[in-house]
């Protein structure tokens, strides 16, 4: 039964109602006569028990469905059981995806931060590269003067050893 059908169930045990009560009161009202029919009485009275009955059934019928659906049982005609798994389902899929923003977010920061982290090491191994290339072009100056230096004194000392060795070959021919 779907939903439009159960408040049409209402309807009519309303309906049932109202009939009971209007047999009480045509009962009561023929026993409240001087000259009541008995017979008219009674058959008020049977019309009343028939629909008291009649009503009772029905409310219980729709107290057993209220209490399977409070409860959360499957039972026939229902679809609450299966509206409340896709519920729970809907949430879920909610807190999966909430969970996916935040870990893209965290994901996000952290890899900002390594490359921020990774740029830093980078300009620092360059700063690095050229302090040593600087180095080393100064070292290379420095070698480069001290070989042009050199090779000036040991020229100076070969001139002073070839007028020192000139010497000695003039003194040992003498």
């Amino acid at each position: 039964m779907n939903p439009l059908d159960k408040i049409h169930a209402l309807d009519e045990i309303e309906k049932e109602i109202i009939l009971c009560m209007q047999s009480a009161g045509q009962a009561l009202q023929e026993l409240g006569k001087e000259k009541s029919s008995q017979k008219n009485a009674e058959t008020q009275s049977q019309q009343f028990l028939k629909s008291l009955s009649s009503v009772e059934s029905k409310l219980s019928e729709q107290i057993n469905y209220l209490t399977q659906v409070s409860t959360g049982q499957p039972h026939e005609g229902s679809g609450y059981a299966s509206a409340k798994v896709l519920q729970m389902a809907w949430h879920r899929i909610q807190h999966a995806r909430s969970r996916v923003r935040e870990l893209e977010e965290t994901k996000a920061k952290h890899s900002h931060a390594a490359r921020q982290q990774q740029k830093r090491q980078q300009e620092h191994a360059a700063a690095q590269q050229q302090q040593q290339q600087a180095a080393a072009a100064v070292a290379q100056q420095q070698q480069q003067q001290q070989q042009a230096g050199g090779g000036v004194g040991v020229s100076s000392g070969g001139d002073s050893s070839g007028v020192g060795g000139d010497a000695s070959a003039g003194m040992s021919t003498n």
